[in-house]
C-alpha cells in the first residue's frame, strides 16, 4: 500500500480560518451543502459488520461507480451554482484539473476494457454449464487461462495510480497561489471529489488484478483545516483495507467474489465428473443462471463507468469554459 497526503497540506494557506471572512456566506453555504453531500455518499459505501460478505462484489461495484458518477456530476453543477470565472493567473490550476481528469480517464477507459473482456471470457463458462454430462476439463481449463490472462491496461493501472497522485500534489501546490473566492471554493470541492475518486478507483485495480498492490492509503494532514467528509473516508478507507487483506490471494486471478463463487463451484462439478459421478445437474444449472448473471450485473457496472468518464469529460468541459480570454 502507497500513502499519500502524507505530510504537505495543501488547503491550510487556502483556508486558513481567519481568511473565511473573505468568503461570502452564499460562498460558504455552497461549499458545506457540497461536502455534506460528499460525506453522506462516502458513508453509504461503508458496510456494516454483517454485510462484509458484499464487499468486492459485482453489487458493491456497481454502487460505488454509480456514486462516483453522482459526485462528478455535483461538480459540474457546483460549476454553475458558482457562476465560476477562471482568470488568466488561475489557468493553471485549469490545466492541472486537465492532467489530472486525463487519467481518470484513462483507468475509466480500463476498466471498461476489463469488463468487456470478462463477459466474453464467461461467454465459454455459459456454453460449459448448458451441457453438465460432457463438462470436460480442457474446457474449463481454457476458461481459467483466459480469465488469468493479464489485460495490459489493468496491469498499467498502479503507474496510472502513481501518476495520478504525483498530479495531486502538484495540484496542491498551485493552491498556494492567490486565487478568487470562488476558485478557492471550487478547488477545495473538487479536493475533496479526487480523493474518493482516486481511492476508489485504486480499489476497483486491485479487485480486477487479485492483488493489493494497487491499493493506495490516503491520509488527510493533522494541520488541515477539519473537512466534514474526513471522518467518513478514514472509516470507509480502514474498513476496505482490513477487508482488502482478508480478501485477496497471490493465487487468486480476481478479486471479485462472484467470480470467485462461480470457479469454486465449477471445481466441484469438475471433482465430480473426473470421480465418474453422474454430474450434479442442478449445481450445473446454478452456475449457468450465476454466470448469466455476472454478466448482465457486469454490464451495469461498464454502463456506470461509460456513465462516470462523459460526466467527467463535461465536468472537465464545463469547467475550461469559464476561464477568462
Amino acid at each position: 500500500m502507497r500513502c499519500f497526503f502524507s505530510c504537505v497540506n495543501p488547503l491550510k494557506a487556502q483556508f486558513p480560518k481567519k481568511n473565511n471572512a473573505c468568503i461570502s456566506p452564499p460562498l460558504l453555504s455552497l461549499l458545506n451543502n457540497f461536502e455534506t453531500s460528499l460525506r453522506l455518499s462516502i458513508t453509504k459505501l461503508i458496510l456494516k459488520d454483517d454485510d462484509k460478505n458484499a464487499f468486492l462484489t459485482v453489487s458493491w461495484m456497481i454502487q460505488a461507480m454509480r456514486s462516483l458518477c453522482e459526485t462528478h456530476q455535483s461538480i459540474k453543477t457546483l460549476v454553475t451554482d458558482l457562476n465560476l470565472l477562471v482568470s488568466h493567473t488561475e489557468e493553471s490550476l485549469m490545466y492541472a484539473y486537465s492532467d489530472i481528469s486525463s487519467k481518470l480517464l484513462q483507468l475509466c477507459d480500463a476498466f471498461i476494457l476489463e469488463l468487456d473482456r470478462i463477459n466474453h471470457v464467461n461467454l465459454l463458462l455459459k456454453l460449459v454449464f448448458s451441457n453438465a454430462e460432457e463438462f470436460s476439463l480442457s474446457q474449463f481449463n481454457c476458461w481459467r487461462q483466459l480469465m488469468a490472462s493479464k489485460n495490459p491496461s489493468i496491469e498499467n493501472c498502479g503507474e496510472v495510480l502513481s501518476s495520478l497522485v504525483e498530479s495531486m500534489n502538484r495540484y496542491h501546490r498551485l493552491y498556494k497561489k492567490k486565487q478568487s473566492a470562488k476558485v478557492k471554493v471550487f478547488m477545495r470541492a473538487l479536493y475533496g471529489v479526487m480523493v474518493k475518486t482516486l481511492y476508489i478507483f485504486s480499489v476497483f485495480a486491485a479487485a480486477f488484478s487479485g492483488s493489493s498492490k494497487n491499493i493506495l492509503y490516503l491520509t488527510i494532514p493533522k494541520e488541515m483545516e477539519e473537512v466534514p467528509w474526513e471522518q467518513a473516508f478514514m472509516e470507509l478507507q480502514n474498513m476496505i483495507n482490513r477487508e482488502i487483506k482478508n480478501t485477496l490471494f497471490s493465487d487468486k486471478f480476481t478479486g471479485i467474489k462472484d467470480i470467485q463463487a462461480v470457479e469454486s463451484g465449477a471445481e466441484k462439478l469438475y471433482a465430480e465428473v473426473q470421480k465418474k459421478l453422474a454430474p450434479n445437474m442442478l449445481m450445473a444449472e446454478l452456475l449457468k443462471r450465476s454466470v448469466i448473471e455476472i454478466s448482465e450485473r457486469f454490464d451495469i457496472v461498464s454502463n456506470e463507468t461509460r456513465c462516470l468518464r462523459e460526466t467527467v469529460v463535461s465536468a472537465r468541459d464545463a469547467v475550461f469554459k469559464r476561464v477568462c480570454r
